[in-house]
């Protein structure tokens, strides 16, 4: 089962963190939030794995750290 694990406020910010969160080896699928016709600004949910959900919100955790 997917579980979402962040909702990125643009699809160029969700894509930042996906390949983020690839590169660590987690499987990711991204999806659009509402139906804004604009499909670059509208918010999109970051979803993982439920078994991979705790790593994935400490990668984004550490990222957003930064």
């Amino acid at each position: 089962m997917w579980t979402v694990v962040y909702i990125a406020q643009n699809k160029t910010r969700a894509e930042k963190l996906k390949d983020a969160l690839i590169a660590e080896g987690l499987l990711v699928n991204l999806r659009g939030l509402g139906n804004d016709s604009d499909n670059v600004s509208k918010a999109v949910e970051i979803l993982v794995p439920e078994s991979e959900a705790e790593e994935a919100h400490e990668i984004i955790n550490n990222i957003l750290s930064i």
